[in-house]
């Protein structure tokens, strides 16, 4: 392998390799692996295609300030490509997007503007609309645009389309490929080329439920109305200018659950790590291979890593919260603890560990009490006020054991309790104790309560 001079050298060139696990019915799935990009997404090609087809036409100069709204990998495709390159970066991203997304966009010197994730094109606060706005507001800006740029599609046109042809004919050449839309970059870029160099091949479309561009490709129909998703980077609320739907043949709407789950499946079955969109196309690749009554040979993209989604949907917890993992029903309040104490989920303390131990836990798990637990009963519960009030003015009190601080006077429901018994617990400002008799069962706070009315109503 050559020595490179930059990373920004490692950007195409994928490599696809072949599902053997996955029930593809009479077809041959391939998983071009977009995740293998330096930034980790399949677009890191188009930050490098629109940042230097601005250079070109010398309509930016390294210094200079850039500005995008991003609901996805763009953003960090921009910022890998803007660190090489010398300019600043400014990304409007919604809330909704991951943690790890926007811890990766600040490590690499970007400057992030979160928004809202909730309203449609057209408001203030939505993240394209923002972003245009910043980037007249701010002396000396360049405004990406990636939606209305044809560096977008150009990229995927001259680049990503050529290098995907090249590599399946090796196998005999390609019948269909499924891909998501946001910019539609992808999408209109793959359907110039193969236009021109595989008219045979058919275009699928995976799309989010919620966004309107499946019904538009289906039926015909350009809705007005659009719901909420939580899927990142695919799926829009308005046809982008730089779009050309022309030759896609069919689309899916698929599920978050269904592409969050999907992924998993990717990552056990194929030991591949995609993230939430590379779930929502598989799902619908898979979709379209079991419709099949001929072999055909299928490309999907794996359009990024799922080490940005480590927190979200391969959390188990997190997937719990949201409905998208089944849990066994009790019929009583063992079906509001995330954690249950029997299967050793609960994050404990001992009344002989040290407070900074305590502190620790609360810490790595994000919690903000812990049962102290004296063998498997229940002796007492320290939370954060507990050690904040007992360490205050002497740090060295850290040192002291958990029985310095913890509160031993505990307030117990019974787990066959109803619902409304944890009302005046929470009221008191108390986490609920759960057991059965003397058995400790798990702890119920406030947001446990709020995820299960959510989880009703879904």
């Amino acid at each position: 392998m050559s020595i490179h001079q930059s990373v920004l050298e490692l950007i195409g060139d994928t490599p696809i390799i072949k599902a053997q696990r996955l029930d593809t019915g009479v077809c041959e799935l391939y998983l071009k692996l977009e995740s293998q990009n330096p930034g980790g997404s399949i677009k890191d090609r188009i930050g490098l295609s629109m940042i230097e087809a601005a250079e070109k036409a010398g309509k930016i100069r390294p210094g200079d300030t850039l500005v995008e709204g991003t609901a996805g990998n763009t953003g960090i495709g921009l910022a890998l490509v803007a660190q090489q390159k010398g300019y600043k970066l400014i990304l409007v991203v919604p809330d909704k997007m991951s943690r790890e997304k926007i811890f990766n966009l600040k490590a690499m010197g970007a400057q992030v503007v979160l928004t809202r994730s909730d309203v449609a094109k057209g408001h203030p606060d939505y993240y394209q609309d923002l972003a245009e706005r910043l980037a007249r507001e701010t002396p000396g800006a360049y405004f990406i645009n990636q939606f209305g740029n044809p560096d977008n599609p150009a990229a995927h046109e001259f680049g990503t389309g050529p290098e995907i042809l090249r590599q399946m004919a090796d196998v005999g050449g390609l019948d269909a490929i499924v891909f998501g839309c946001g910019s539609s970059g992808t999408m209109t870029g793959l359907s110039r080329c193969f236009a021109k160099e595989s008219p045979g091949t058919e275009l699928i479309l995976a799309d989010p439920v919620g966004s309107i561009l499946e019904e538009y490709i289906n039926r015909g129909t350009l809705s007005d109305k659009s719901a909420s998703w939580m899927v990142e980077g695919i799926g829009e609320d308005f046809l982008p200018p730089i779009s050309d739907f022309t030759r896609v043949k069919k689309a899916y709407a698929i599920s978050d659950k269904e592409s969050f789950l999907t992924a998993r499946e990717l990552l056990e079955k194929e030991g591949i790590l995609g993230g939430s969109s590379t779930g929502t196309l598989l799902a619908a690749a898979l979709k379209y291979c079991r419709e099949q009554t001929t072999p055909k040979k299928v490309l999907v993209f794996v359009c990024d890593t799922g080490n940005k989604y480590l927190s979200k949907m391969y959390n188990d917890y997190w997937m719990l919260d949201n409905g998208f993992l089944a849990r066994q029903s009790s019929g009583d309040l063992r079906d509001l603890i995330l954690r249950p104490f029997s299967q050793r989920d609960t994050v404990v303390v001992g009344p002989n560990d040290l407070l900074v131990t305590a502190y620790q836990r609360m810490k790595l798990y994000d919690v903000s009490q812990l049962p102290v637990m004296d063998g498997d009963n229940i002796v007492g519960i320290v939370d954060e006020s507990d050690v904040l009030l007992h360490v205050y003015g002497d740090e060295s009190r850290f040192r002291d054991p958990v029985s310095t601080a913890m509160v031993s006077k505990l307030d117990k429901i019974d787990v066959r309790s109803p619902i409304e018994s944890l009302l005046p617990v929470f009221d008191r400002g108390h986490v609920a104790i759960v057991v059965d008799g003397e058995k400790f069962i798990g702890l119920i706070t406030r947001i446990d309560l709020l995820n299960y009315l959510r989880r009703r109503v879904q």
